[in-house]
């Protein structure tokens, strides 16, 4: 009878500690994820910036030393990651692409226009530097228009300065959910043992023995833990940087070598 009860009391102590580790890891790992967002929220937002394109067509008879000229110009310009030109042909072969059919077969002639595609710095994707950049480039009597997606860019500037704002937000409230729950997950650990804290009192241990092996398990657990959610956090990581290795999430190592640390620590 003795025996079964000692195994039936093993086992929920390893159930307790399971949970105590399962919980630290999962609040840790979601923290660390929100470190990761903090840390790399910059970067998101100038990888979608970079995405907007600028397009200047050009008019049919603008000669192909000019093309060249503005192509280079804008090549070398400081706002441009790169400039690409696109003849009509192209176009015309991308356009039939996406909507499944021959266009030109349909209108008899080709009605699109070559045109440079201008990929910007992050830096300078706002309504105003775009629109100053365009009304300059449409000075050039060759040009035939300047567009971009003015709609999409002003929701991106607004959209990025709240989602850090809030990114840090959700993150001190995260940190505060952490320390709480661990905190909860140590103090029901030991209210778990209280009738062996109860009987080693009764014998005369001294509180210093008594919380000395308590501290120490709940130590090890912690470090646990915090190694399994650095685990988990490392495998997001790496498939973040697989998938998306334009983000460059692993070019800051001072920086994920911090965030690791204090997960770890926490």
């Amino acid at each position: 009878m003795s025996k079964s009860f000692e195994r039936y009391q093993k086992r929920k102590l390893i159930s307790s500690y399971f949970s105590v580790v399962l919980s630290i890891s999962l609040v840790l790992f979601l923290l660390g994820v929100l470190g990761l967002l903090v840390l790399n929220t910059k970067k998101l937002a100038d990888h979608f910036k970079e995405q907007i394109t600028l397009s200047v067509f050009l008019k049919d008879n603008a000669k192909q030393v000019e093309i060249d000229q503005l192509q280079k110009s804008l090549a070398l310009a400081p706002y441009t990651k790169e400039a690409t030109y696109v003849s009509k042909e192209e176009a015309a072969e991308q356009h039939s692409e996406e909507i499944g059919e021959n266009f030109i077969d349909f209108l008899g002639y080709n009605p699109l226009k070559n045109s440079i595609d201008v990929q910007l710095n992050a830096e300078f994707v706002t309504t105003e530097q775009i629109a100053q950049i365009a009304e300059e480039i449409s000075g050039k009597g060759y040009v035939e228009e300047v567009s971009y997606d003015k709609p999409l860019i002003a929701l991106l500037t607004d959209n990025v300065k709240k989602i850090s704002f809030w990114i840090l937000i959700v993150s001190g409230v995260f940190t505060f959910i952490a320390v709480l729950l661990i905190n909860s997950s140590i103090r029901l650990s030991i209210y778990s043992k209280r009738f062996i804290i109860k009987t080693m009192q009764m014998v005369g241990a001294t509180k210093t023995f008594i919380r000395k092996p308590f501290i120490w398990t709940n130590v090890k657990l912690g470090m646990l833990g915090s190694l399994l959610a650095l685990l988990f956090l490392g495998g997001l990581l790496y498939y973040m940087n697989l998938n998306f290795p334009e983000l460059e999430l692993l070019s800051d190592i001072w920086f994920l070598g911090g965030l690791f640390l204090g997960v770890f620590v926490l």
